[in-house]
């Protein structure tokens, strides 16, 4: 057997961690046994205790499944919001029309399974190649009056109609019939519903400015509300006097911006699915009016102005609030 040599022994602290005592204590000397309390050892050799254990983290997991869909569903779509009538309307560029009861079926028709006929252009404020309805109504009464002939078949008499055969002259009825023929043509044509996508985004931007530019709204909704501890200064009568229609404040642009993701977006879920360019043009639309939206909430203090303008296009706190991510 070897004899035994005893090292010397330091009592003075080291200056600097030696290495050959952490790589020869690379493993830890206390027994697993001692290394957890007795209610965890209990609880590993517990097949109950471990099945409530799964239970429990099963659930968590689930609720957190839920909050997290609870708190998506809140945001909403930050491109689409939520589809109400006003949005749903620049599909077709028509104002939304009011829900028809059963009350008004049976007043129209005897049916009341029957649908009534949808809107006559006669009837649409806002039509097709830069026309209003009242120049329309107008341009047909003259044109009625200058296709009219001078003289009908009902208004000669047997002999005359005789004479005057050769010439075959229409009747009243049919002059009549020749006049509603060129009537609803003239209001096919001008029909929004037979425009392509281009005329109905023009239309849109117009009824944007109609509903939400300042020289309506002022007319109907209340001043924003004042700072706290700031009394409202009276203002003279000619601020508030315009020159014309407004077509660049927030919530106009704002309008304008919606009505135009709407229309992207409805192309790009069906025919450009592989569209990089309008994508990205998408997502620039998005952004934008995130920014509006933010500067609008901050100016008006979550005034009437604010509050009339996500009502009526559906935007919920996903289209403005954190980070939108396409």
């Amino acid at each position: 057997m070897p004899p035994r040599i005893s090292l010397p022994v330091r009592l003075r602290a080291q200056s600097a961690p030696s290495s050959a005592c952490s790589a020869l204590r690379a493993f830890s000397t206390t027994p697993a046994n001692y290394a957890t309390t007795k209610e965890q050892r209990r609880r590993q050799q517990d097949p109950y205790a471990q099945a409530q254990a799964r239970a429990r983290k099963q659930a968590n997991i689930s609720r957190q499944a839920v909050l997290r869909e609870q708190r998506k569903q809140e945001l909403g779509d930050p491109v689409r919001g939520i589809t109400t009538p006003f949005v749903k309307s620049f599909d077709t560029g028509l104002p939304e029309q009011a829900k028809t009861t059963d009350a008004d079926l049976s007043k129209k028709t005897a049916d009341p399974k029957k649908t009534p006929d949808g809107p006559a252009a006669t009837s649409e404020s806002y039509l097709n190649h830069f026309l209003k309805r009242d120049e329309v109504m107008e341009q047909l009464e003259v044109s009625e009056r200058m296709a009219a002939p001078s003289q009908v078949a009902d208004d000669l008499s047997p002999d005359a109609r005789d004479q005057t055969s050769h010439k075959r002259l229409k009747t009243k009825a049919e002059v009549d019939q020749q006049s509603a023929n060129a009537a609803i043509a003239i209001q096919r044509i001008v029909s929004l519903s037979n425009a392509n996508s281009k005329d109905r985004t023009r239309v849109n931007i117009q009824r944007c400015i109609d509903t939400f530019g300042r020289h309506q709204t002022d007319k109907a909704l209340p001043p924003r509300a004042t700072a706290a501890g700031v009394t409202a200064a009276a203002r003279a009568p000619q601020a508030d006097s315009r020159g014309g229609p407004d077509t660049g404040s927030s919530e106009v642009q704002a309008a304008i911006l919606t009505a135009r993701i709407r229309t992207l977006a409805d192309f790009l879920e069906t025919r450009g699915k592989n569209d990089k360019v309008n994508k990205r043009n998408l997502r620039l639309l998005v952004h934008k009016r995130q920014k509006l939206l933010k500067y609008l909430r901050k100016k008006e203090r979550g005034g009437p102005r604010w509050q009339n303008l996500i009502e009526k296009l559906g935007l919920t706190e996903g289209t403005w609030k954190g980070e939108i991510s396409l």
